[in-house]
């Protein structure tokens, strides 16, 4: 990284490319909090990064000793924690053993501006899971009401990850105003197996970002690969 005489930091990537920007944000991540409650008297198992080692019902290798949450190093977000809590709850005090939280395709939204929403696996992640051949990406950009008539217009782009003939919709991303709102319903359909054809059965909501993926408004678009790079959630 190079410091301009304008302020402005050049960045040399690990695959060639430099890229120019104002402000660098270092994503660190974080570390879990699991030194100072005495894990090992209790014997329970960290892995060498300290998080505490479950299974899928949440187990310890310690009969008893449940543990949830970011400290188990799965999707660390608060609702991920809560509903992996719920479903512990129900095994082991209502009377249902096969309960547990599935981890896949969680919904996650960057509350940054515009905010930006994703579920399920991105392009790259469905080609490498299912194959060039069997994967088919449709894009979609639009501007909603809400800012269409003035004069700073916050177009909202949309993409969606599909797989095999049927066109399963795997993934789901988008970057504009409103995509925190909206992603929640789109996360309800991808976790129930919605296909694209699902939705271009449904009527869209006009004039919405949203209602754009549903009035067939989405195009069809080749791997897009520049430099690595593959458009929304790389």
């Amino acid at each position: 990284m190079v410091k301009n005489a304008d302020g402005s930091l050049t960045l040399e990537l690990e695959d060639g490319r430099s890229e120019t920007v104002d402000c660098l944000i270092w994503a660190i991540g974080r570390e879990p909090s699991t030194n100072n409650i005495n894990l090992a008297a209790a014997g329970v198992k960290t892995n060498e990064k300290g998080y505490i080692i479950v299974d899928k019902f949440q187990n310890t290798n310690v009969e008893g000793i449940y543990a949830v949450g970011d400290n188990t190093g799965a999707v660390e977000l608060t609702p991920v924690a809560v509903a992996a809590g719920r479903r512990l709850s129900e095994r082991l005090f209502n009377n249902k053993p096969d309960e547990h939280l599935d981890y896949s395709n969680i919904p996650t939204v960057v509350f940054s501006h515009p905010p930006i929403g994703t579920v399920g696996l991105s392009e790259p992640q469905a080609r490498e899971q299912y194959g060039d051949e069997q994967v088919k990406v449709y894009k979609s950009s639009f501007t909603a009401m809400y800012t269409a008539v003035t004069t700073h217009r916050q177009p909202c782009r949309m993409k969606l990850v599909c797989v095999g003939p049927e066109e399963k919709i795997v993934g789901i991303h988008g970057i504009g105003f409103g995509m925190d709102e909206m992603l929640q319903g789109f996360a309800v359909a991808l976790k129930m197996g919605a296909t694209k054809k699902d939705f271009d059965n449904t009527v869209a909501i006009h004039p919405t970002a949203s209602g754009r993926v549903c009035d067939h408004a989405l195009i069809s678009c080749a791997p897009i690969f520049e430099g690595g790079r593959t458009g929304l959630h790389d």
